[in-house]
């Protein structure tokens, strides 16, 4: 818990890949001639020092190693990580403790050692289940290596999840439909399932801006979000935030912390950090190049490359921009506490007739429909 009694969660980021996807956008590196792991962990233990002095006497309640690949990280890497950790904060007895994995067959031998290093959730980047629709996403697995990694990844963690990719390049409704079907045969107790999004300065935006990459149109990709939904619902999976579906009670609780606006600490190359103390909430950035981010760290103990305090507007529409992701919605109060105001009654009331928001007590979400336009829907209500 964090100075407020709020859950307090730790984040690393392992920057490397064997390969980069085409529709990737995250701080993702390869290295062909591969790297001095002994020497980048003397460097997160060094930065996890740092960040406990920043944030004492807190509990930690979720650990997620993100990326990037860290099921490219040697298991002992992992449990070195997951010992300082616990050596600096308290660790819950229930922490939730999550890896992300590509499920190649050479990363899959690693499951066993990384559940012994403390990892309890797993996190696999299936994408697609079809060969060809893996390879036109630049991914290094076949479908039956993933449909083989998730059954190991089940012998093994207690909780799995695994990615897809839908609204892809020729797919229909009916296509996603049975891939969909087939994932939730296959399903453990949570799904990611995200609509392809074409991001700027990736080879799948040169090709869209090109012509050569035809993603479907709106009313196609709108007709595979609702079947997502629908489909979902009726296995058991609710979506509990837009892209995000579990079993009630398996939500992934370190996501969570994210969306609902607790702190955290962000370990590693590009990491981001949400850290409170003297009632200051201040954004914490660190250096995207993960050999400039060693260097600083072995120069100056942190690889942070930005720091700024958040003012209270900030705060707010931070809450508001993440919170109304969640089915769950936010809290009226604690916005208006964050903001110093309440939200604007004229403009709630015109959104409610509109059938976008739905008020339940003290609590504000996205309807259905307000889900579909989700971003004008913020807007309005931060104006």
């Amino acid at each position: 818990m964090n100075e407020t009694g709020q859950p307090f969660g730790v984040y690393v980021h392992w920057p490397f890949c064997r390969a980069k996807c085409p529709y990737c956008d995250f701080n993702s590196h390869v290295r062909h001639g591969g790297i001095d792991e002994a020497r980048f962990l003397k460097g997160y233990l060094a930065e996890l020092a740092q960040f406990a002095q920043r944030a004492l006497g807190r509990t930690v309640s979720s650990i997620f190693f993100g990326g990037g690949t860290p099921s490219l990280m040697r298991t002992e890497t992992v449990a070195a990580i997951l010992e300082a950790i616990a050596s600096h904060w308290a660790v819950d007895a229930n922490a939730e403790i999550t890896l992300e994995a590509n499920p190649t067959s050479v990363e899959a031998d690693n499951f066993a050692g990384y559940a012994n290093a403390g990892v309890n959730r797993l996190s696999l980047g299936v994408q697609a289940l079809d060969d060809a629709s893996l390879k036109a996403l630049g991914r290094q697995h076949t479908a039956d290596e993933a449909l083989a990694a998730l059954a190991l990844a089940k012998r093994h963690f207690g909780r799995v999840s695994f990615d897809l990719i839908y609204a892809r390049e020729g797919q229909t409704a009916r296509d996603w439909r049975a891939e969909l079907g087939l994932a939730l045969k296959h399903a453990a107790d949570h799904l990611s399932l995200y609509q392809l999004t074409i991001e700027e300065g990736t080879p799948f935006a040169a090709r869209h801006a090109a012509g050569t990459l035809r993603t479907p149109n709106g009313a196609e990709a709108r007709a595979q979000y609702l079947l997502t939904q629908e489909m979902c619902d009726g296995a058991g999976l609710p979506a509990y935030e837009v892209s995000n579906h579990a079993l009630p009670g398996s939500e992934s609780r370190h996501n969570l912390l994210y969306w609902r606006g607790h702190d955290y600490a962000g370990i590693g190359p590009g990491a981001h950090s949400r850290i409170t103390s003297n009632s200051t909430k201040r954004a914490v950035s660190a250096i995207k190049s993960p050999e400039g981010w060693l260097a600083a760290v072995e120069a100056h103990g942190h690889g942070c490359d930005s720091e700024e305090p958040l003012s209270a507007a900030e705060t707010a529409d931070e809450y508001l921009l993440m919170g109304l992701r969640l089915s769950e919605g936010i809290d009226l109060a604690r916005l208006a506490a964050l903001a110093g105001h309440a939200l604007d009654e004229t403009r709630l009331n015109a959104l409610a007739r509109d059938g976008l928001i739905d008020r339940s007590g003290a609590r504000l979400a996205a309807t259905p429909k307000g889900r579909l336009v989700l971003d004008r829907l913020i807007v309005e209500l931060a104006a």
